[in-house]
């Protein structure tokens, strides 16, 4: 049996990611993404999960004319979030804790991966240098983060879940309808 995919609702999210990312006085690596990644990974599966990041990533670096190596190694970090979130909250529920637990877990990984690689690699960077100047980056993010995700999560999740089976019942009225 195929999963139900609400475009529209991803869409939605997607564009609302976005703009929020493109509003220029917010502090940086405070962002939904993740807080409405997860539940669309839980929901949608591997494939819309790891879409629904990089592509954000992507869009969002060549909007604001900023695309560089970064962009390919953290939009596919972020991709990876969106996979790992559909195998944890595969055996958990989707509670304000577990969204936390992952918040804290994803950003650290995240900011590992892309915090840590990028400066030394292709900026000539020290590791240590790249390390202390992403402390107060790491824990912006992870404020940013859980507070996304304990109070948008669920949020997102309860939207997702309890109207799929009514958009899938009356898109099939809708459509079945036009051809009359």
């Amino acid at each position: 049996m195929q999963k139900y995919i609400d475009w529209t609702k991803i869409v939605l999210g997607f564009v609302l990611c976005l703009v929020f990312r493109l509003v220029p006085v917010r502090p940086p690596n405070i962002e939904p993404l993740l807080a409405t990644q997860m539940p669309f990974s839980k929901a949608y599966g591997p494939v819309v999960g790891f879409s629904f990041a990089f592509l954000s990533i992507v869009l969002f670096d060549v909007i604001t004319a900023k695309v560089g190596v970064w962009t390919l190694i953290t939009a596919f970090a972020y991709g990876v979030l969106g996979i790992w979130s559909v195998l944890f909250f595969k055996k958990r529920e989707m509670k304000r804790m577990n969204y936390v637990k992952f918040a804290i877990i994803g950003t650290l990984f995240f900011d590992a991966v892309t915090g840590l690689t990028v400066g030394p690699l292709f900026f000539n960077q020290t590791f240590m240098q790249a390390l202390i100047g992403q402390i107060p980056f790491t824990i912006m993010h992870l404020i940013g983060n859980v507070t996304f995700a304990y109070v948008m999560s669920p949020l997102i999740y309860t939207y997702i879940s309890t109207s799929k089976v009514v958009d899938k019942y009356m898109s099939r009225i809708i459509f079945s309808s036009s051809k009359i």
